[in-house]
């Protein structure tokens, strides 16, 4: 007999299973939200380590500058997407760091911090993107108190337009505009409720 938990995830399963004709996207036109550029910044990512700042996330620069940082937290075990482990693995700012592959939901309190690929980000709202094609573990994206996204300057947009653009097929888009946040209750802003109470993003380049 299968207890709760599963019937329930079964359930979600099911309706998640892929249709077999999906409604289109809603046409719109791209012209009418119009993102000027700021005067302020001298690039897109100058701007998205501002906006992102203010949301109370944590723009780094570079894989020695992360590597720093997470010595810096205190914390050294960690989850790290496959795509990216050996790269890590082999820099010096990340040695005494122990990476792991396979995401473990039993240990899931083990682990320190979580890095994935980001598939993009939005420098006008300091905004991350995480896509299901290229998170390689959505859990360990959400469960650890870090989450940090790696970003190639290419993947960087100036404005949400453009973002959207480049979206393509997936059917499943995370936008991560600081760390996970909520004020449900009496108004009070609490960080960390839903997801990572520090979000962290790296331009790899």
């Amino acid at each position: 007999m299968q207890d709760d938990r599963e019937l329930v995830m079964n359930r979600i399963r099911e309706a998640l299973a892929p249709l077999p004709e999906r409604a289109a996207y809603p046409e719109w036109d791209p012209q009418l939200p119009v993102c000027r550029a700021h005067p302020d910044f001298a690039d897109d990512w100058e701007l998205f380590s501002y906006k992102m700042k203010q949301v109370n996330g944590t723009p780094l620069t570079g894989l020695d500058a992360l590597g720093a940082w997470l010595k810096e937290q205190g914390g050294v075990l960690g989850y790290c997407d496959p795509a990216l482990v050996d790269e890590l693995r082999a820099h010096p700012a990340f040695a005494g760091l122990t990476l792991e592959t396979t995401f473990d939901r039993d240990r899931r309190d083990d682990y320190a911090f979580g890095i994935t690929r980001a598939t993009g980000a939005i420098a006008e709202t300091g905004t991350v993107i995480l896509s299901d094609a290229e998170t390689s573990s959505r859990l360990a994206a959400l469960a650890p108190w870090t989450h940090v996204a790696l970003l190639h300057r290419e993947r960087l947009y100036p404005d949400t337009v453009s973002a959207i653009q480049h979206f393509g097929d997936d059917p499943s888009i995370i936008w991560a505009t600081g760390p996970s946040k909520t004020a449900d209750v009496e108004g009070i802003l609490i960080e960390g409720v839903h997801g990572p109470g520090i979000q962290v993003c790296c331009l790899a380049d």
